[in-house]
């Protein structure tokens, strides 16, 4: 997940100053300049990197700006150093390394967003959702762009020498927004680079900055029309209420933000699992095996945070569980100090929303999922394949699973029996309720949001005439 500081740090000029005029304008700058010092001179950020494309002019002052991008276009991001603050005396070499990713702005999505890439891809077979422009890029060695995280790009860069990387980015914002009548607002993004120098061993994990911007990304020449419709709005307004809004400015300057957790999001590169009994079914397998957990679980706090826990352990626990922002505010906490706080103090340093999470997530509460509902495979079709129970010579038992459901969609179900089953949601065509008189009711998303909570279903399949898929049955 994502984190970043609301509030920018100071910039410094570089040699290369015509980079950064935009951004040495803005009024945050002009009213923190009396305040500068040596002291202050040392906490600037030792490295910057400047979007080539414009901020929107719809963006309140002392909000962070935004920026509105075309789906598939290159766009320019310049890696610069501030070159008089003396950073790279440690350096052991020349070369650093620089990760950048497009991830989730909406903390909703942030939580789902395994879940909400797997969705991406098994839609977008092949494609990508970030990519880099190596033909146009400049200064940039070993670029690389991992097949398992179709979000994150990487390169060597000399910090001594100009360097830009151009990117692309392949998904829109309202492929991630739920579908209802059209015209829908389209979800933000963010744009995080994490760089890093080598450590003893030549590997690069030792952090030297992070930072980030907020974007959306439109259809191709859409990120023009909004922009322009930004500009029209904004012209309607009296000069009193444009002083209450940032100008546009020509480039986008990432701001500084904790860094990118290490927990990527990865593909799962399994090979597409097969049906493996009569050609018009498939099987479970061991009726007493139990569903892959991360999917057919809902999400599970394993990850404790434990009364021995240790300063240095209390703050890896923070980054794990996406609450990096506030780990300055707790780095003189042990475990047992955070333990010991109730929600109240939680409510009154983090504020309601995040206070109440970071509670939760030091009791180790866990979020009780939407609806429940069990399924069993209809024991005629898998005789051959599912070993039954016998309790004390009663009789066979048919073995249920059970199915988590958080959006209530014909598609997460469709998703989790897939799973369940070891099949590629690919394969499945449609899902049918069995009804009065045996007739298949097609499910749709208003019939999984009145299914009753708990709800048992025996489940059989049927080979679709059309192609290789199948199409299931809930009786």
């Amino acid at each position: 997940m994502l984190f970043w500081h609301t509030q920018p740090e100071h910039y410094n000029q570089h040699s290369t100053g015509s980079y950064l005029r935009d951004v040495l304008a803005l009024p945050i700058f002009k009213q923190e300049e009396p305040q500068l010092s040596p002291e202050n001179d040392a906490k600037l950020p030792p490295f910057q990197y400047v979007l080539c494309a414009a901020t929107s002019p719809a963006v309140k002052l002392h909000e962070e700006t935004l920026t509105y991008l075309n789906q598939g276009q290159s766009y320019e991001i310049r890696l610069l150093e501030n070159r008089k603050l003396g950073e790279f005396q440690d350096l052991n070499t020349k070369y650093i390394k620089s990760i950048i990713r497009v991830v989730f702005h909406d903390r909703r999505l942030q939580y789902t967003e395994h879940q909400q890439l797997e969705c991406w891809r098994w839609s977008r077979p092949g494609d990508r959702i970030l990519d880099i422009d190596i033909p146009l890029s400049v200064g940039i060695l070993d670029p690389r762009a991992s097949p398992t995280q179709l979000n994150t790009v990487e390169f060597l860069w000399d910090p001594s020498k100009r360097a830009s990387a151009f990117i692309q980015v392949h998904c829109i914002s309202t492929e991630f927004t739920p579908r209802k009548h059209g015209g829908e607002k389209g979800v933000p993004f963010r744009i995080q680079i994490d760089t890093f120098k080598q450590n003893e061993n030549g590997e690069y994990t030792e952090h030297l900055h992070s930072a980030s911007c907020q974007i959306k990304v439109f259809k191709p020449k859409g990120a023009d029309r909004k922009q322009k419709t930004d500009r029209e709005k904004m012209e309607k307004k009296t000069a009193q209420e444009r002083e209450k809004y940032q100008p546009s400015y020509d480039t986008t300057i990432l701001t500084e933000c904790s860094p990118w957790p290490d927990v990527p999001y990865q593909v799962n590169n399994a090979p597409s699992p097969s049906y493996n009994s009569s050609p018009n079914s498939f099987s479970l397998g061991d009726g007493n095996s139990s569903p892959t957990p991360q999917v057919d679980l809902p999400p599970p706090s394993n990850d404790h945070l434990l009364p021995s826990a240790s300063i240095q352990d209390a703050q890896q626990w923070l980054h794990r569980n996406r609450f990096s922002p506030f780990c300055r505010l707790f780095s003189s906490f042990s475990g047992a100090d955070l333990l010991k706080m109730s929600k109240e103090d939680f409510i009154q340093i983090c504020g309601p929303a995040d206070g109440i999470r970071l509670f939760n997530a030091i009791k180790g509460r866990n979020v009780r999922p939407k609806m429940t509902v069990y399924v069993c495979q209809e024991p005629e079709q898998n005789q051959s394949h599912l070993h039954q129970k016998r309790e004390n010579g009663d009789g066979n038992l048919c073995v249920y699973h059970a199915i988590f459901l958080e959006e209530l969609t014909t598609l997460e179900l469709m998703e989790k029996i897939a799973n369940l089953y070891s099949i590629s949601p690919q394969q499945i065509n449609r899902i049918y309720r069995q009804g009065p008189t045996g007739i298949h009711v097609l499910v749709s998303n208003e019939m999984v949001q009145n299914f009753q909570d708990e709800s048992c279903f025996v489940i059989s399949t049927l080979k679709a005439e059309s192609n290789d898929g199948y199409h299931i049955i809930l009786k």
